[in-house]
């Protein structure tokens, strides 16, 4: 009984803890926070040309905060070979696998932030509906979560997050949408905190059986 209830203690506090990661946020972005933020952002390895283009969008979606969790849609078609920029990087490889070293690398720095993928692969086919060359023959699509615009902000101006840019940058093409969570299924905390009652469960099931076997038989007194 004991050990089940230690359990049930436990798999609450991880439940908890969870809650408390996928929900990190600090409300509505004060313009002060927004103007340091993109104090960083602007240092980043980008085009020249396209960079102020890139920090005026941002700082109007930024300032357009509702403090609610946002969801980037990552469009990527990749170049037919790796396209070098100001800022060289000693890489040799395809750029699909220079995309693939930008992620794996970015993956921690975005899941510190309670940010993860909800679904990534290469594309399967063309746009079946539009004919515009312009937005088809896209290589790679990936979505991602984050808790909300601070979270996105935060990862950009990480002083451990711009060394990584070139990889992406001379890797694909890319379309980078937000995305507002009106219909989202199903809740990763709802997903959760069903596999650790399965646990709970499972474990104690196991646990009955076990002292059932043990408990000794009785026999009928003649």
């Amino acid at each position: 009984m004991w050990f089940e209830l230690i359990l049930a203690v436990v798999l609450v506090i991880l439940y908890l803890a969870f809650c408390a990661w996928h929900s990190q946020g600090g409300g509505k972005l004060a313009q002060a926070e927004i103007d340091q933020y993109v104090t960083s952002i602007e240092k980043l390895p980008l085009p020249e040309k396209a960079v102020q283009a890139f920090i005026t969008r941002l700082r109007s979606w930024a300032e357009a905060d509702d403090g609610k969790p946002v969801y980037m849609l990552n469009l990527m078609r990749y170049y037919d070979m790796l396209r070098r920029s100001d800022v060289a990087v000693d890489f040799q490889g395809t750029p699909e696998e220079s995309n693939a070293f930008y992620e794996r690398k970015v993956t921690p720095l975005l899941v510190r932030r309670g940010g993860y993928p909800l679904i990534g692969g290469k594309a399967e086919g063309k746009n079946l509906v539009g004919f515009n060359n312009a937005v088809d023959d896209w290589s790679r699509v990936l979505m991602v979560r984050y808790p909300d615009r601070r979270a996105f902000l935060s990862l950009l101006a990480d002083p451990a997050y711009g060394p990584l840019v070139p990889y992406k940058m001379m890797a694909v093409e890319l379309v980078l949408v937000p995305v507002a969570g009106d219909v989202v299924i199903p809740d990763l905390r709802v997903a959760f905190g069903g596999l650790l009652l399965i646990t709970f469960l499972t474990i104690a099931w196991f646990r009955a059986i076990r002292r059932s076997a043990k408990r000794p038989l009785t026999t009928a007194a003649v």
